[in-house]
């Protein structure tokens, strides 16, 4: 129905039907529903009559009851079309609007309103019609921008809009449509000029349109920064975003005030703090579900949670520090004092005073990660042990980049981090397992670690940031020195940790080990005693290592087997002696070679350095009828091969001086052989007791049965220093040889033996092989013989030692 083409006579009062939240505007149909009991008497009321209502929006559209003062004066002369009645009580009005119009007074207001009223006629089309065109184009043309950028309105208006041409018209249509505030359009509607109406329009559309062109850039903005299958995510971001168009950023300010306390409370150096605090801001700036965000938070954790200026007190009592370094450990002098010349020092210069950093060199199970352990307890530092051994990767040391996922610190890093202070006692266990392959050189990277004069700006690749190593004390332990490189050896203080004699295993089991393992299976001294042979017989017979866990492994074995004899009922009193062990642990796995007991031709008793101590090394020499040279076996190193060959050149060379006859070079063949053919033997120590071989073959002379030998040879005779100098003679002591050869050179090693032993020993100290020939032969069995070395002019007596 078009209303413009039809008269409808509209009386001067009519019914009033107060609507909230919506403003109805001419020719708009809608449907109201009517819930007062005022209002649906109003609407019965139009009904009843000619069907038209004044339709009037509230001022405030809370207000239940709404008074005269409350209604707007102008409104909308509407016809009602339909209406139903709900099961609620409601009931449902379909209507229209037909002219605006305006309230002159109300005629009654109870039991429902009713107003004199007045139809304000549209006004006339005043000035340029091309004026009027440009705008109705603007307005069509926001429009279709509008629905463009999202904004729900009806399909089919801008259809509608291309047949209308009345500036006001579209005017009232657009502002229909866009569901606008009821103060805006009241204020659309109170308009009665058609071209100020639309202007009017224009700038609700220009501003509605700037509202969703932002709307727009925010939701672009959140999507470039989340998953599109995160809706949570996405709505953070908007709501992120409008408050940085407001200008009010999002801090999140009770976590990162937290944070920064923590920061300003550490004791942070100063570029450390800066560092800190910059990365703090990048993390306010971030979502709390960004990646990154996590990443650096991460980061911060670590850097608060070093200890940077927490240092433990050191606990500077020498005398208390020596008793619990004997406590815990035998021997190891050299260790113990370097410990406590440190702890000297600390004590008369408390400042600046850099940890050493010391390397433990020497055989499996002689103590030396265990020594690390006692020496924190005794200095009253934080202990930390690294596991360096297989570890291949640089990043294991100095750390991964932060720019790597699941990037972390280095193994330094997490020490300090697990011990909370920067003065721990950090054991670098077996440094030279160290291994390197594509991802990078370890033992590279513990250079800056190692170096005093660089550890105190030492650089986490993790961290970015320096920090000071200088108050740790370091302490390497290795097994083989010469597989460390010698950049990383340089830089570490060199202590050579030597096996354990089996005198040394005697008194360490008794003081230590037997209590130990008593404790640990269950038993008490009154179920089981050891002796000091049965002590002995199970070293000798049941390991072959230079420190004592094969040791500690057979007397738990033996305890065991008393806690099993305990339990099945028998409590007596079980004495491990040197006869019964064997009924504890089998028969015994190493057999010791014997003492000679014969001074016999060509058969020498050298002396060799193991990692498992110094033993007693039988070399045995045999001639043939031959065309002349020389047969090793018994699994001989080439060092060694080269030694026995140098001894024959020396005997060929001085055959004459020796007593030897110089055709039986030519026409005899020497065989030297070691036994215990399945060990590998190499080293040049054995030099002096080749040619001792030798000489007493080829002339038929006894080498001395009760005396041991060990020295490098040359082809001028010299007679060179050698090492393990301890080891061999306890060796020589243990076997019940007394008297040893040594070379001149090593006379300074004796201070090493224990006095307890060296008193029970002889040492023959020599320059050259006439001296040599001259002690070591026996003189008795010589005579009966009839054969004698002779001695060269040049020959001095050998220099003796009997301490």
């Amino acid at each position: 129905m078009k209303f413009e083409d039809k008269v409808i006579d509209i009386p001067d009062t009519l019914p009033m039907l107060p609507v909230r939240d919506i403003v109805v505007f001419p020719y708009m149909i809608l449907p109201l529903y009517v819930g007062r009991e005022s209002s649906i008497l109003a609407v019965e009321e139009a009904l009843a009559k000619n069907r038209l209502i004044f339709l009037s929006s509230q001022k405030d559209i809370s207000e239940e009851n709404p008074k005269e003062g409350t209604i707007y004066q102008v409104g909308t002369i509407a016809m009602i079309m339909r209406m139903r009645k709900l099961p609620d009580g409601r009931v449902k009005v379909l209507i229209q609007g037909i002219s605006k119009g305006t309230i002159l007074s109300y005629q009654k207001s109870e039991p429902y309103f009713e107003v004199k009223c007045e139809k304000l006629p549209e006004a006339p089309v005043p000035g340029n019609p091309i004026e009027f065109e440009a705008m109705i184009r603007t307005a069509k043309e926001q429009l279709e921008k509008i629905i463009a950028l999202g904004r729900m309105l009806s399909p089919d208006i801008l259809l509608v809009l291309d047949d209308v041409t009345d500036p006001g018209r579209m005017a009232d249509l657009i502002a229909s449509n866009l569901g606008l505030k009821v103060s805006d359009a009241q204020k659309v509607l109170e308009t009665h000029d058609p071209k100020q109406r639309l202007a009017l329009v224009n700038e609700i559309l220009t501003n509605e349109l700037e509202v969703l062109q932002m709307q727009a850039k925010i939701r672009s903005q959140a999507k470039d920064e989340m998953s599109k299958s995160q809706r949570e995510y996405f709505l953070r971001e908007q709501m992120r975003a409008i408050k940085n168009e407001l200008g009010d950023s999002d801090s999140r300010s009770d976590d990162a005030d937290e944070l920064r306390e923590r920061i300003k409370n550490r004791g942070m150096p100063e570029p450390v703090l800066a560092e800190a605090l910059k990365q703090l801001g990048r993390l306010e700036k971030m979502h709390p579900d960004a990646s990154e965000a996590s990443m650096v938070r991460t980061y911060l954790d670590w850097l608060t949670d070093l200890p940077w200026n927490i240092s433990s007190e050191d606990i500077l009592d020498i005398e208390n520090a020596r008793q619990i370094l004997d406590n815990d450990h035998y021997d190891l002098h050299k260790a113990k004092e370097r410990i406590l010349e440190f702890l000297a020092v600390r004590k008369l210069k408390n400042k600046d005073l850099r940890g050493p950093i010391l390397c433990f060199a020497g055989p499996p199970g002689v103590g030396k990660t265990s020594l690390g352990k006692s020496i924190a307890k005794a200095m009253g530092r934080e202990y930390f042990r690294l596991s360096l051994g297989g570890v291949k990767d640089e990043a294991e040391i100095r750390g991964h980049r932060r720019t790597y996922v699941g990037a972390m610190p280095g193994k330094i890093v997490q020490a300090l981090k697990a011990v909370k202070t920067n003065n721990p006692v950090i054991v670098l266990d077996e440094i030279d397992k160290l291994g390197s392959d594509f991802r990078g050189d370890p033992s590279a990277a513990m250079l800056e670690v190692l170096d005093p004069e660089q550890n105190s700006t030492f650089r986490d690749n993790y961290l970015n940031v320096d920090f000071d190593l200088s108050n740790a004390l370091f302490i390497a332990t290795a097994n083989v020195v010469e597989n460390i490189p010698s950049a990383l050896r340089d830089r570490m203080e060199l202590i050579h940790i030597s096996g354990y004699t089996e005198n040394d295993k005697l008194l360490i089991a008794k003081k230590h080990i037997v209590h130990k393992q008593i404790a640990q299976n269950g038993i008490t001294t009154e179920h089981v005693e050891f002796t000091d042979a049965g002590l002995k017989a199970l070293i000798a017979g049941y390991t072959r290592e230079a420190g004592v866990r094969n040791l500690e492994r057979e007397i738990g074995a033996v305890c065991r087997k008393v806690a099993k004899k305990v339990v099945t009922g028998d409590e007596s009193k079980s004495l491990v002696t040197g006869e019964n062990v064997h009924e504890f642990l089998g028969a015994p796995r190493f057999l010791r070679d014997e003492k000679q007991n014969d001074s016999q031709v060509g058969i020498v008793t050298g002396l060799a350095w193991t990692q498992v101590g110094g033993e007693i090394l039988y070399i045995e020499a045999l001639k043939m009828k031959g065309k002349g040279g020389l047969i090793l076996t018994g699994q001989l190193g080439d060092v060694m091969k080269e030694s026995a060959k140098a001894a024959l050149s020396y005997s060929r060379a001085h055959a004459t001086e020796l007593g030897i006859d110089e055709d039986v070079f030519e026409n005899t063949e020497i065989h030297i052989h070691l036994p215990a053919g399945g060990i590998p033997k190499d080293g040049p120590s054995a030099g002096i007791a080749l040619t001792t071989a030798i000489v007493s073959l080829l002339t038929n002379t006894p080498v001395r049965m009760d005396l041991a030998m060990t020295g490098e040879v040359t082809l001028a005779g010299r007679v060179l220093p050698i090492g393990g100098v301890r080891e061999k003679a306890l060796a020589a002591l243990n076997h019940g040889i007394t008297n040893v050869v040594l070379p001149l050179a090593n006379q300074k090693d004796l201070a090493d033996i224990p006095e307890e032993f060296k008193t029970q020993m002889k040492f023959i100290f020599v320059e050259n092989v006439d001296e040599v020939i001259a002690v070591v032969f026996d003189k008795t069995a010589s005579k009966k013989s009839g054969s004698t070395p002779k001695a060269s002019k040049k020959n001095r007596l050998p220099r003796a030692a009997a301490a």
